[in-house]
């Protein structure tokens, strides 16, 4: 539907312009669409608490009805009639100012309606439960909304890859969440994916204890969340939708729009891997496209447009297709005439940020950023226990584990990482790097303090030792300067390398680690030569980073001269 920026959100949702609801429907027909299989019902505002449709809760006009690729909306009764595929997953896209009921248990959105008559294939021979047989849709298929107040500025929790593979890891991440968000004001929370670590079996745990959080919890499946028996994509997300729901889909929020999407194209079974898991490459399908594509034709152009997805767009750890997506052309399409975009990944378990302009294929007026998460199970829950009994799980980029708040004021955003075991949460830790070989095992064969943390170092090594910040969640728009007692500040320069702390725990802790963990470059390191004439003593150091969005970070070191 063609539309103006001056065209409001209510414009666009409502289209009072009788019978637009019903006739717009959007993306390639399906083979069920002609056939003319459809399903209808109504969208109502549900005042009473019911959960049926009456007298006292009225229809919603303007609402977005799914079946996965088709869009409809709702018309001035907040009535809807859709193509109805043999097998499909029918929801509604949460408007603003409404809120579909949730889980009392997990406080999970249900927002959707599977049609599944006869349930997911048996053949597959599935070893987590899928979606049982559905039966008929009923003759009216409706859903319930409650008004609720969404402010224009609002927090959310952002998590990514907390991925148990055991009851020990879901209960160090019970230790990790619970508590840090014990007085958030966020409004909802979400997962990026890989709520598992392909147990599947975990799920309502996990889901019963993000529930005490007390927020809605929005989630999409990453690649460990996937039915390996699946011979390709169609199939591979039984358990995940009988769980969640749909595994793409979006909703509104105040000011926003979240286009929750699945890139996780599961290409079947790998004899070569371990217990029949897959391969599987960074991709979008063309059903989400459409769907995307349909939503965002109803969406304002002065909304901002939050994606979320599990696989980045493009990683700075290498080319491969596991690790990127390899159309990310076509969501570049589907964003680039807007103004105001901004999308999360999580999946590689470091902290990254990428700003896509004309060279990589991104034709907007203003480049995409995309924000590659820090992980809440950093190095999959990885190294030594705390004094907890909790895997210190610092990531292979030097990133301690933990989550982000985003924060949305109208179309600007801001993120904040938010550590999940540092002291005072802070924000860079700092070393000193001081020798030729580093502190590997093969040189050093006994642990030593000092070699971890940098200091003392002896006066004539200073010209030749290097000051280390890692920023945790620096980019490349992050300042940083560095200023040791009185003397005038330095700048210092980012430097794709591995963080020589997370490599010394890394090596004095290899029993702790899973087999593939090790320390990787790190995109959030800065470095500086230490001055050749300090004399002896200890002296403050401070580093101040500025990040892009203007936040002042800072850390500070007492670096000792001998």
């Amino acid at each position: 539907m063609a539309h103006d920026s001056g065209m409001t959100r209510r414009d666009v949702l409502v289209g009072a312009a009788g019978g637009m609801a019903l006739a717009a429907l959007y993306a390639v027909p399906s083979a069920a669409a002609e056939k003319d299989a459809t399903v209808s019902g109504l969208v109502f505002e549900d005042r009473d608490g019911s959960g049926a449709a009456g007298p006292g809760n009225p229809g919603l006009a303007g609402v977005l009805v799914s079946n996965g690729r088709d869009i409809a909306v709702t018309d001035a009764d907040g009535r809807y009639r859709l193509p109805l595929p043999d097998e499909a997953t029918i929801f509604i896209v949460k408007p603003a100012g409404f809120t579909p009921p949730l889980d009392p248990a997990t406080n999970l959105p249900q927002f959707y309606r599977h049609h599944r008559p006869n349930g997911s294939p048996a053949a597959l021979n599935l070893l987590y439960e899928g979606i049982a047989p559905t039966g008929p849709l009923p003759a009216s298929l409706d859903f319930g909304l409650k008004k609720q107040d969404e402010p224009n500025a609002f927090d959310v929790v952002l998590v990514t890859d907390p991925q148990p593979e055991s009851e020990a890891e879901v209960d160090y991440i019970r230790e990790d969440l619970i508590e840090a968000l014990a007085d958030t004001k966020a409004k909802f929370g979400l997962t990026a994916g890989d709520v598992m670590f392909d147990d599947l079996s975990l799920y309502p745990r996990l889901n019963a204890i993000i529930g005490t959080i007390g927020l809605p919890w929005w989630n999409i499946g990453g690649n460990h969340d996937l039915n390996f028996e699946a011979p390709d994509r169609v199939y591979s997300r039984e358990t995940f939708k009988r769980v969640y729901g749909p595994n793409y889909y979006a909703f509104f929020y105040g000011p926003a729009l979240f286009l929750m999407l699945d890139n996780v194209d599961y290409l079947g079974p790998d004899p070569a891997k371990p217990r029949g898991s897959g391969k599987y490459e960074g991709r979008f399908d063309e059903a989400q496209l459409d769907f995307a594509r349909a939503v965002l034709a109803h969406t304002p152009e002065d909304t901002l447009i939050v994606a979320v997805m599990h696989i980045p767009l493009r990683t700075f750890l290498g080319t491969e297709a596991y690790q990127n997506t390899a159309n990310s052309d076509a969501f570049f399409r589907l964003l680039e005439g807007r103004k105001h975009t901004v999308s999360f990944s999580g999946h590689t378990h470091t902290t990254e940020h990428h700003y896509f302009g004309a060279a990589d294929g991104w034709t907007g007026a203003t480049p995409h950023h995309q924000h590659v998460l820090t992980t809440l199970s950093g190095a999959w829950w990885s190294g030594p226990l705390d004094h907890r009994g909790v895997a210190s799980a610092d990531s292979r980029d030097g990133t301690p584990n933990g989550f982000h708040m985003l924060s949305v004021d109208g179309t600007a955003y801001t993120t904040r990482f938010v550590p999940a075991k540092e002291p005072n949460g802070r924000q860079m830790r700092l070393s000193i790097d001081s020798r030729f070989h580093g502190t590997g095992r093969d040189v050093d064969r006994d642990f030593r303090q000092p070699q971890l943390l940098g200091s003392p170092v002896p006066r004539g090594k200073l010209g030749s030792s290097t000051l280390i910040a890692n920023v945790f969640d620096g980019g490349e728009k992050t300042r940083v300067t560095m200023t040791i007692g009185d003397r005038p500040p330095v700048a210092l320069a980012r430097t794709l390398r591995p963080d020589p702390f997370v490599e010394e725990v890394f090596a004095r802790n290899a029993a702790t680690l899973k087999a593939w963990v090790k320390a990787d470059p790190s995109s959030h390191i800065w470095t500086a030569r230490l001055p050749a004439d300090l004399p002896p003593g200890a002296h403050r150091v401070e580093v101040r980073a500025t990040d892009e969005y203007g936040q002042v970070l800072t850390g500070r070191l007492a670096l000792e001269v001998t």
